[in-house]
């Protein structure tokens, strides 16, 4: 199956859009002092990272 231009431009700013939001994630996990505020942000980054990879996969 081949995708178009646009549907290519739209993964890639997906994929780019998960990509900083799981470093966010990470990164106001480690600032975090309470462990369940911390597990949160760590397990959104998780989603964040999964979401992405399953988007890259669509590339091929």
């Amino acid at each position: 199956m081949s995708i178009s231009q646009l549907e290519l431009q739209n993964l890639r700013h997906l994929i780019g859009s998960h990509a900083t939001a799981e470093k966010k994630l990470n990164f106001y996990a480690s600032q975090c002092q309470d462990a369940q505020v911390r597990q949160m942000f760590e397990q959104s980054a998780q989603s964040a990272s999964d979401t992405r990879n399953k988007l890259l996969s669509f590339l091929g």
